[in-house]
């Protein structure tokens, strides 16, 4: 009897796990076809899919957080305030269970940098408690990426007179791309780690060193031939620039 309970609960966890695998493959598939029709069905399917282990709460975090940037750009602001709500949510679960807390803190850094793109009337009041969490992510975990790449992005984003700089940007971004790179759970159908090297082009433009920013096409392209927006839109882009 005990063994028969004992092959039921692996054949559990096996279908589980393949399931989890099929939504890491559909958001990764979202990502790099520019489908994000698709990017919300996987999120719907996993909300559906009921209770959560803190595991799963948390790589739902990390779909909220691409999405709800996709809708700020795509000038979604309602859907954009209702992720950032669902976002808050979850933080709060697991902050309460002190779960993965480096993690925790670079999605609340990177939250308060949506409230900011959305009301950009704030950045005076809270910009500086979204350095705070992300310092805090690297202090907690100096091995988690997140912190850093949240780091990249106040660079980033900060106009210069501000005190933002695309040259401190990168130097984050870089950081974070070494992590990634040395810890294969990164590589392997990970939206995030092709967005980093998005944000890697995007400041290499910006600093106009169009050969490192052609370099880091090449190589996101290597690594997913098809990836829509470096493919049609990055990469094309700088042909003829140096």
């Amino acid at each position: 009897m005990e063994r028969k309970i004992y092959i039921i609960f692996l054949l559990l966890i096996i279908t589980i796990g393949n399931l989890y695998s099929q939504n890491n493959k559909s958001i990764y598939k979202a990502y790099v076809s520019n489908q994000m029709d698709l990017w919300k069905t996987a999120m719907d399917s996993i909300e559906s899919g009921g209770e959560l282990t803190d595991a799963r709460y948390l790589e739902l975090l990390n779909y909220y957080y691409g999405y709800t940037a996709w809708c700020i750009d795509q000038k979604n602001y309602k859907d954009a305030e209702k992720y950032i709500e669902k976002s808050e949510d979850i933080i709060e679960k697991l902050e309460k269970r002190n779960y993965e807390m480096s993690s925790l803190y670079s999605y609340k850094s990177a939250l308060i940098g949506y409230e900011i793109a959305l009301s950009q009337y704030k950045a005076p009041f809270i910009g500086k408690k979204s350095i705070r969490y992300a310092n805090e992510s690297v202090k907690t975990d100096s091995s988690n990426p997140m912190g850093y790449i949240q780091l990249g992005n106040i660079e980033y984003y900060t106009p210069g007179l501000f005190g933002g700089s695309k040259e401190e940007a990168l130097a984050y971004y870089m950081r974070a791309l070494d992590l990634m790179e040395k810890d294969t759970i990164w590589l392997r159908n990970n939206w995030n780690y092709l967005n980093l090297l998005v944000n890697i082009i995007n400041t290499y433009t910006e600093l106009e060193e169009y050969d490192k920013a052609k370099e880091y096409c090449i190589k996101a392209l290597q690594i997913e031939p098809e990836f829509d927006w470096v493919k049609n839109n990055l990469y094309p882009n700088l042909h003829g620039k140096r």
